[in-house]
Formats: structure tokens, sequence, C-alpha cells
């Protein structure tokens, strides 16, 4: 059903003259007894009667208007639901306990009045194709795997490097170390059960396993991190990584550890990606909160993959364009 000719018909309804709707529509009298009358061999009942004061309905017509009223008010909600800055914003985090829910949780307290929808998209490839077609509106991914360059139509930004620190049960040989340095690891086993092959953090292990000499397990079903915490608790020979704005809690009789890894600092680079033509205004707003992080990019002794894009365009997160010259994604 046509929803201008069901349109034209309340709008004569209420006005009682073809003429006054014509009015009120902008349009001409001869295109609004047109509509009425597609209007009527659709529904196939007459729903007006023309008098010498105008229009009167008829009473399939006074059947028909509260539920022609109501068509209107529902499409005009669905308008409303995708109208820039009138439905939430939808952000991927990957995961509900890592670094980027931590972030979005910022970003919520510092905008209350911005309706959110946080999603969970595990897979990259799967959150770059929900931000090109629209069905998010940005995703938090480390950027710049080998192999898998990001379309020209997807801008990013750094916005945190989290370091890694190492956890380990109270028997571990490390659990009483206030640091330890990277390449002291070598030789200690690091269980990661969570790890998907090709994915943008299995890409991340393979280069610190490569780089330093690291044994990191991957084997055994994935239990979830209660699972991990408990075998790690439990299990002098096994530590794991763990980002630092991880937020976990475990029994107090687990006497778990975390400890700082030094010489140099392993970070993981989250990253926020989007569609240079998505209009949504939160959008804008969550740039510019990111923007406002303490600035700990690409620190001094700190480790990222050679494949991370440097975080070199840090005057641009305000939200504004680049400056010509640089590259829009980074």
């Amino acid at each position: 059903m046509d929803l201008d000719t069901v349109r034209t018909f309340v709008a004569v309804a209420d006005a009682g003259q073809f003429q006054e709707a014509a009015a009120e529509l902008a349009v001409t009298q001869q295109a609004v007894s047109k509509r009425i009358a597609v209007l009527e061999r659709g529904v196939g009942v007459r729903l007006f009667t023309r008098t010498a004061r105008g229009a009167e309905l008829t009473i399939d017509g006074q059947a028909f208007l509260p539920h022609a009223r109501e068509l209107l008010r529902v499409a005009d909600r669905a308008v409303a639901s995708v109208r820039v800055g009138r439905r939430p914003l939808r952000v991927d985090v990957l995961a509900s306990r890592g670094a980027a829910s931590g972030l979005m949780r910022a970003f919520h307290h510092a905008h209350p009045g911005t309706e959110l929808d946080v999603v969970w998209l595990l897979d990259m490839e799967r959150a770059v194709a929900a931000v090109r077609s629209g069905e998010i509106d940005a995703s938090f991914r480390a950027v710049g795997v080998p192999g898998r360059p990001l379309p020209e139509d997807i801008d990013s930004v750094r916005v945190l490097d989290e370091p890694l620190q190492l956890l380990t049960g109270p028997a571990h040989a490390l659990a009483d170390a206030r640091s330890v340095p990277l390449a002291r690891l070598a030789g200690h086993r690091i269980w990661m059960p969570g790890i998907v092959p090709g994915s943008e953090w299995a890409a991340y292990y393979d280069d610190l396993v490569a780089e330093f000499g690291l044994t990191i397990e991957a084997t055994g079903p994935n239990f979830g991190s209660d699972a991990l915490l408990d075998t790690v608790a439990g299990t002098p020979a096994l530590a794991t990584f763990m980002g630092e704005h991880t937020r976990l809690v475990w029994p107090a009789g687990h006497g778990l550890r975390r400890i700082p890894v030094t010489d140099p600092e392993p970070v993981y680079p989250h990253s926020l990606l989007w569609h240079r033509d998505n209009p949504h205004p939160a959008l804008t707003a969550l740039r510019v909160h990111l923007a406002a992080l303490p600035d700990r990019l690409d620190a001094p002794a700190t480790w990222t993959p050679s494949w991370v894009l440097p975080a070199r365009d840090r005057g641009n997160r305000d939200g504004r364009p680049p400056e010509a010259g640089l590259p829009a994604s980074q």
C-alpha cells in the first residue's frame, strides 16, 4: 500500500475538503483526487462521499481511518529508527571483559544520554564487513595484520596500547617477581587456549613468539576465562598473558599474580575502525572522547609487531579529517 495515498486520505479526512488537503500536502487538488481514487481501487470500497460542504467519510472510510493513522505512525517510527542521531550507536568491542569494553563503558559514563548498542564480533573480516554495510558503526581491532589491508572506505585510528601482563599461580617460578623481562619468559610454558588461528591476536602472538623465542601453547579446548584461571592457579608449570585492562574476578584462594612484563613491554594495539561516510553524530563524539585518552602510544621501551601501523596521526583523533598528505587510516 502506497503511504502517500494513505497520508492523503488522512489529510482529506481531517480537513473535510479535497482543496484544503491539497494545500496542506502542497500538491494540486487533482493530485489529491487521483490518490484517493487509487486508494479506493486498492481497498475495493468507497472511502469518501462528496457533498456540498466537501468530503465526508463513508462507513468504510470511518472504519479505515484509525488503521490508516496507525500505518503512518508505524512508518514514521521506522524512519526515525534509522535517521542519523535517532538510533543507538552500534559498536563492536570483541569481548565483554576486554579493554575495548572498558573504553565504551567510560564513554557511556561520560555521555549518559547517548544510546548505545554494544556487540561482540569475533572475526575481523566479519567486523569490517559489518562496518562497511552499516550494520555497526565502529569496531575495535588491531590494524595492519599482514595480508589483510583495510578497504579504502574504512578509516581507523590507534586509541590504546594495552600492556600485556603475565598471570601465574602462587607456585609458579616467577610468582614472586615484581616484574619480569620479556626475554626471561623464554623456556616458560604460556598457555592460551583461546587463540583463534587467522585472527589478529593470533598474528600478534606469532610475532611475539618469533622475536623473543617464547613458548605459547594454544592446545586443549577453550572452556573460557574461568577454566583458564582455575588451571593456571593450580598448575605451577603454566602461566598466561592477560591485558592490563582485562576485567576478571577470581576466588581469593587462587592466589593468582599479575606481573608486569618489561624490557621491552609488549603492548597490544587497539584501534577504532569506522566507515568514512558514516554521519552518526555519536560516532564523532566517541572519537573525540577517545582522543582525550592519555597518550602512551608507541611509548619508549614498548613492543608491537612490525605490521602495526604507527600512531603518528595524533592530531586527527578529535574527529577532524586528516591533514593533506597524511593517510586517512592509522
